[in-house]
């Protein structure tokens, strides 16, 4: 049997303890979206504008306005907390339609006799790596998951007969519609640098603010009505918004062609 000298065991103890001081290392993780069908893509990716046709706002712009008014939510700016709100329930308002869509197609598929209909798959499906700043832009993306898999059984439910292919776009399009009206959303808030005592003292860029997006609620005003998923308040130093990177890059690397996101 090995003994150990009492200095020996005193380090070793003393390594321990400090090991246990510092605790576990950050945690990390990766998400991705899998996407099957071209329609679901073109919402991730939205379409640049040009002289014929207007910009479309993807899932990676909604992502990186969101992460703009998420950090002025943090700095208690009352504005970017009413945005959240209106956030929060179009993409509620949006996945309810969707989901409602997806029951009326499970209950057709359901129904038809002696047939055993699978909903078709993609031979290739496509990645794309989420890397996301808050929990909102993330529920874009479910947004955009529950959206592909309606697409499928669409397409499968046209292709078995169940329905032709005018029916079939009056199912997608009001969806479609619904989710580009979701991550147009946030394009309408403006970053002016201010918070709920200077929109109260009408002091800043108050006055701005009232003029470009309306005047605030009462109570989100007072702080009573925030979305679920709001960040906590936290004051941070004047002149640090400058550093959050309020303007966002887009370096990750997908397995969709032309298919980027990163909001920080």
């Amino acid at each position: 049997m090995t003994t150990m000298a009492p200095e020996q065991f005193d380090s070793t103890q003393a390594a321990a303890s400090a090991e246990d001081q510092r605790g576990p290392g950050v945690l990390r993780g990766e998400v991705w979206l899998s996407i099957q069908t071209r329609q679901a893509q073109m919402l991730v990716r939205g379409r640049n504008g040009s002289a014929e046709k207007p910009a479309i706002t993807g899932l990676v712009g909604f992502a990186a306005q969101l992460r703009v008014i998420w950090q002025a939510a943090r700095s208690d700016d009352p504005y970017a907390d009413w945005w959240l709100l209106k956030v929060h329930d179009t993409l509620d308002s949006a996945r309810q339609l969707i989901s409602k869509r997806q029951l009326a197609l499970d209950t057709l598929f359901n129904q038809m006799k002696a047939m055993e209909v699978i909903v078709a798959q993609s031979s290739r499906p496509c990645r794309v790596p989420l890397r996301f700043a808050n929990p909102y832009a993330y529920r874009g993306a479910q947004l955009i998951a529950g959206f592909d898999a309606l697409v499928r059984a669409v397409l499968t439910g046209a292709h078995v007969g169940l329905f032709d292919s005018e029916a079939a776009d009056a199912v997608l399009r009001p969806c479609a519609r619904k989710i580009r009206g979701v991550f147009a959303l946030p394009q309408a808030y403006r970053f002016l640098g201010i918070d709920r005592e200077a929109v109260r003292a009408g002091t800043g860029r108050a006055a701005e603010a009232i003029e470009r997006m309306g005047i605030v609620p009462d109570d989100v005003m007072n702080g009573g009505h925030r979305a679920p998923l709001a960040p906590r308040n936290v004051q941070f130093p004047k002149g640090s918004a400058d550093h959050f990177g309020l303007t966002p890059t887009s370096k990750a690397e997908s397995t969709c062609s032309e298919t980027k996101n990163d909001d920080g």
